[in-house]
């Protein structure tokens, strides 16, 4: 059988090893050091920001987090987008409130405005105001993040911006995940960049990440003895995993363009291709780090499935998934309410993300290439 060609598989740099080496060196072996604080400012850099980062264990403890920082407490409701991964959603659980569910748009794929803002007064209406707004940038491609921020500050509403996917992404030149009061990246082990696992905060000031650092070490008081006046996680990045961060950082313009170039590849095998759509920008002001290619398959128009394309793909031992299957179909979350149509749910049912990693060879991409040419013959 052929070798596995992966969805989205790490890729290193190579000088990871030597941030690592250096923790050892000095014993830094822990959720605090020079990795960890290089880290933080490395980030702060690539997105051009005067908001101050805060390093995790992961994205979904960041998005915890700015729930906590947004006074979202039991019985509170959260707007969340329901096309995304669960990680989106779970925290809103974690703090006892009740997720409300948006639907997609079809140019970004992402929260809608207008079903949005139909939301908020519905809920206001029903004596439940939200407390925090979740849009997410699917797959690296950015939401429409101006109405979203006017809809939230006309209502005064916390944004918790989800750019897990979406780091190097932007919004007319504006990084994603400096738009919200606070935002989550993911460094998870198929992301744009990884450092095996983890995250990071996007916070509005130095006061905020204090107090997301301070309760992501435990909520220990300043006290000679261990003292606790708050509930804390154990959600901070450690000094090793750090050092992965800071050699990837030195490659992750490099990681954009190969992922971009991917997507390019893409739009090549299927440009005549009537019944396939390429996932790609609606116009200048997005700029995605296509972190994930995706198209969709217009039944009316192919003599294939979706799926029929994914298992072709399977049996070269070549991974492909389905587009994110929407929150408010999932049975942990489907009692909850929603707004919208069917765009998402349609986009579960014809959408598929092909293999996308910048590793890819040239050899791997041939073969994905002659694999498709195949199965649409």
């Amino acid at each position: 059988m052929n070798s596995r060609i992966w969805l989205s598989s790490p890729h290193m740099g190579g000088n990871e090893l030597k941030y690592i080496h250096e923790a050892f060196d000095t014993n830094w072996i822990a959720p605090l050091g020079p990795n960890v604080t290089g880290f933080e400012d490395d980030l702060k850099q690539f997105l051009n920001t005067q908001k101050e980062v805060g390093a995790l264990a992961s994205g979904t403890a960041a998005i915890h987090l700015g729930l906590i920082l947004a006074g979202v407490t039991a019985g509170d409701e959260v707007i969340c987008q329901s096309m995304t991964f669960s990680a989106s959603a779970n925290p809103i659980l974690y703090q006892g409130a009740t997720p409300v569910f948006i639907d997609s748009e079809p140019e970004t794929w992402n929260m809608c405005p207008n079903h949005l803002e139909a939301a908020i007064k519905d809920r206001i209406a029903k004596g439940k105001k939200p407390k925090a707004i979740i849009p997410v940038h699917l797959y690296g491609m950015p939401a429409k993040i101006d109405e979203i921020v006017a809809i939230a500050n006309k209502y005064e509403i916390a944004i918790i911006e989800d750019a897990a996917e979406s780091l190097g992404s932007t919004y007319k030149g504006q990084n994603c995940g400096t738009f919200g009061e606070y935002a989550a990246l993911s460094f998870n082990g198929n992301k744009i960049i990884t450092t095996s696992g983890g995250g990071a905060i996007v916070c509005n000031d130095d006061e905020a990440k204090k107090k997301a650092i301070f309760l992501a070490t435990q909520a220990r008081d300043n006290a000679p003895h261990y003292q606790h006046s708050e509930i804390g996680y154990n959600y901070r990045m450690s000094n090793i995993v750090a050092g992965i961060g800071r050699g990837q950082m030195e490659v992750l313009e490099k990681h954009i363009g190969l992922r971009r170039d991917m997507n390019a590849f893409y739009k090549e095998i299927f440009k005549d291709v009537e019944a396939v759509t390429v996932f790609e920008e609606p116009n200048d002001d997005y700029f995605s780090n296509h972190w994930l290619s995706c198209i969709t398959v217009d039944e009316s128009k192919a003599n294939f499935t979706r799926e029929e394309l994914r298992l072709a793909l399977w049996e070269d031992n070549i991974e492909s998934r389905p587009l994110w299957k929407p929150m408010h179909l999932q049975p942990i979350f489907e009692k909850y309410p929603y707004y919208g149509t069917n765009v998402c749910e349609n986009l579960f049912n014809t959408g598929l993300c092909l293999p996308s990693g910048s590793n890819l060879t040239t050899q791997e991409k041939e073969r994905i290439a002659q694999l498709i040419a195949s199965f649409l013959a």
